[in-house]
């Protein structure tokens, strides 16, 4: 089977996409990302796969197991593995509407990672419609909190993973219509500083701001970062009246590091920041965590027969440890063969002008497709 002859509609995929795009999918927003996979697992029965809907915990929306019919069903296969829920809240459509602009595409989530799951699911389409038997068997596996790290699905995500052979994670692809063979190390943190209250006015020198104290620490977390290992406060809340000195102020910060005993030593510096100065306390916990992900000769493997495929659709396809964490991290880190980046090319992801390149919709879906149908 030659994927370049399968008859991928570039102007039907976009009517496809443009659905869900438009359904937006914030993380925190539950109801909204249930609505999403409402409309992944239609599209999925329709085409045939059995559709399990499992319950989400810790405040987040459920995830989403579609298994593809199979004579082989039961066995170790495929795993696609995707996310749908975006960093963009309800309302941002007014300000990053659908709009086409030549050879891209606008729209909140559309890079990261509609266009990757949608592709994936023509990819499979346009398989069963050729009456392709891929020799493997496929299940795809859309959750609803990667952009938050993962907290509550991380433990399906890996035992799904062990399941199967291979595991293929269409996130962006890389500018340079590459894929990812590896992923830095991120770590998270909960910040906290506790001052002394007082009348910001009256008695202003009797209190101590935590605010302040945010600042100052905000400052020497900037400071640590190096050519290794990086370090970055992206949240912060404080006070609840100005004319109170504040007692209270909240923040999350986030290191990312290529090797793991680099993030370590990170970890280590930032829980070490802890304590109390000048009757102010500060404090460091840490949050969720992604590992490590090195190539090892499974994932290399895997990468040489997508790059034979891309060969044979006139297409080059570098590859290279990135950083930005997705849930590739997981499944590389256990050993099992993943690819990741095989999404669409695109850039400006979780901003106000995220797009996609719409060429790059029917060339990476002909890229999955092929590899569906020669994994074995």
């Amino acid at each position: 089977m030659n994927p370049a002859h399968l008859p991928f509609d570039t102007e039907a995929m976009l009517q496809g996409l443009r659905g869900w795009v438009e359904c937006e999918s914030p993380t925190w927003d539950t109801a909204a990302v249930e609505r999403m996979l409402d409309l992944a697992a239609r599209d999925m029965a329709i085409l045939g796969a059995t559709i399990e809907r499992i319950s989400g915990q810790h405040g987040f929306a459920g995830c989403v197991r579609a298994r593809f019919p199979h004579p082989r069903q039961g066995e170790p296969g495929i795993l696609i593995a995707g996310h749908m829920d975006t960093v963009h809240p309800v309302g941002t459509l007014a300000k990053l509407p659908w709009r086409r602009d030549g050879n891209r595409c606008h729209g909140p989530g559309i890079c990261d990672m509609k266009g990757g799951n949608y592709l994936s699911l023509e990819a499979i389409r346009q398989l069963i419609k050729a009456s392709v038997t891929t020799p493997l068997p496929v299940t795809v596996l859309f959750t609803p909190d990667e952009e938050v790290g993962t907290p509550s699905t991380r433990d399906i995500i890996e035992a799904e993973a062990k399941r199967n052979k291979y595991v293929l994670v269409p996130e962006p692809g890389r500018p340079d219509n590459g894929v990812v063979t590896g992923r830095y190390a991120i770590a998270r943190f909960n910040l906290e500083a506790t001052g002394r209250p007082s009348h910001a006015g009256a008695r202003l020198g009797a209190g101590r701001s935590a605010i302040r104290e945010m600042a100052r620490q905000i400052v020497a977390i900037d400071a640590m970062t190096t050519e290794d290992c990086t370090f970055s406060v992206g949240i912060v809340h404080g006070g609840q009246w100005v004319n109170c000195v504040a007692t209270t102020c909240t923040g999350e910060a986030l290191s990312m590091a290529k090797r793991q005993a680099d993030l370590d030593r990170g970890v280590e510096r930032m829980l070490a920041l802890s304590g109390t100065t000048d009757d102010v306390a500060f404090k460091v916990t840490r949050g969720v965590t992604r590992p490590v992900w090195e190539p090892d000769s499974g994932t290399m493997a895997l990468y040489d027969k997508a790059r034979g495929i891309a060969e044979q659709l006139g297409m080059s396809l570098p590859h290279g440890s990135a950083g930005g964490g997705s849930d590739g991290n997981f499944t590389g880190a256990l050993g099992i063969p993943t690819l990741d980046g095989l999404g669409v090319r695109g850039a400006d992801m979780h901003t106000l002008n995220e797009y996609i390149e719409i060429d790059s919709l029917a060339e990476r879906g002909r890229l999955m497709a092929g590899l569906l149908a020669t994994l074995a």
